[in-house]
């Protein structure tokens, strides 16, 4: 029997989400664990990680589970409904994701655990997110205060970059070739910010219809502003690709080539990274770790480490 249904937003009741829930095991603290998909890999992306921690679980018990895949995403073959259809690419922006991931999580609370409002104390949420979902899990802590426990960022966009600026401008007034490291050529930059103009640039759609064009507005820096959990800072754990296995990925997406990558990107990434540990308090923050063998999307690399520093942030909530 598969584990995914289908529902319907009462604020848009005319479409249906694709979703799956795990109801909780062993605990009966009010925990719900949601996990938040990028672009790029659909909810199924996460059944590693879930069937592991299933298999063994936190000592404190399982809490509750979510997934789903967004308007036009995965699954849910249906699209917002209240996209702008003058640019189907750009049909709506990454808060309109968070307050409809606020009413899925109402109704589900409601529907299947018995918890009719979000109040802060009454559902606390531990959001796990790849990609995108990094962006969209910080405004989610963001608009809704109190209410996120903890959150478990794996390789987040880079959320207050354009991308192409990763690398050096070899036409801005001033650059000097001679100043690139060893093995770096003006060429082969050209031919990466062109590469990211076309392919990652805010200005790029996407197929689900959410735009990215506000987001560096909405997300100016990477760590801040600080994040209230229910109780003080939520736990924060930051992973990130690991250098090596990335360089090998983008490389085979057509992105740079590996000197470039360990020259101007992985260093850019960790940077950003370093500054989403600092989103809660020291003491309630972890990393950033490289993900062993793993790429841009860690879930499918290596589900083992999800399931592990998720456990490890349920031991400390639970």
């Amino acid at each position: 029997m598969s584990p995914y249904q289908f529902l319907s937003l009462s604020t848009k009741p005319s479409a249906q989400l694709c979703y799956s829930f795990h109801p909780a095991v062993g605990t009966a603290k009010p925990v719900l664990i949601v996990f938040v998909n990028g672009l790029g890999l659909p909810q199924t992306s996460w059944e590693g990680a879930i069937t592991r921690l299933q298999t063994q679980p936190p000592a404190a018990g399982l809490p509750a589970m979510l997934t789903y895949d967004r308007y036009g995403q995965g699954q849910t073959t249906d699209r917002d409904p209240d996209d702008n259809t003058e640019d189907p690419m750009h049909g709506h922006d990454t808060l309109t994701v968070v307050r409809d991931l606020h009413q899925l999580i109402t109704q589900i609370a409601s529907e299947k655990m018995g918890i009719s409002n979000l109040n802060p104390g009454s559902l606390s949420l531990v959001l796990v997110s790849n990609s995108i979902g990094g962006a969209l899990v910080r405004l989610y802590a963001q608009e809704y205060p109190g209410t996120v426990a903890g959150l478990l960022f794996l390789d987040s966009v880079l959320a207050n970059s354009d991308f192409v600026s990763i690398y050096p401008d070899p036409d801005a007034p001033g650059f000097d070739p001679t100043s690139l490291p060893d093995g770096v050529t003006v060429d082969a930059i050209r031919a990466a910010r062109a590469y990211m103009q076309r392919v990652f640039h805010p200005s790029n759609g996407s197929r689900e219809g959410l735009s990215r064009k506000n987001l560096a507005q909405l997300l100016p820096d990477s760590d801040g502003p600080k994040l209230q959990g229910p109780d003080g800072g939520p736990w924060v754990t930051v992973v990130g690709h690991e250098f090596e296995a990335f360089k090998t990925e983008f490389e085979q997406m057509g992105g740079a080539p590996p000197r470039l990558t360990e020259v101007y990107m992985n260093p850019y990434w960790h940077r950003f990274n370093e500054g989403l540990a600092k989103l809660t308090e020291p003491a309630r923050s972890k990393g950033p770790l490289q993900a062993p063998g793993a790429g841009h999307f860690v879930q499918r690399d290596n589900p083992e480490l999800v399931a592990n520093e998720l456990r490890e942030i349920l031991d400390k909530i639970l």
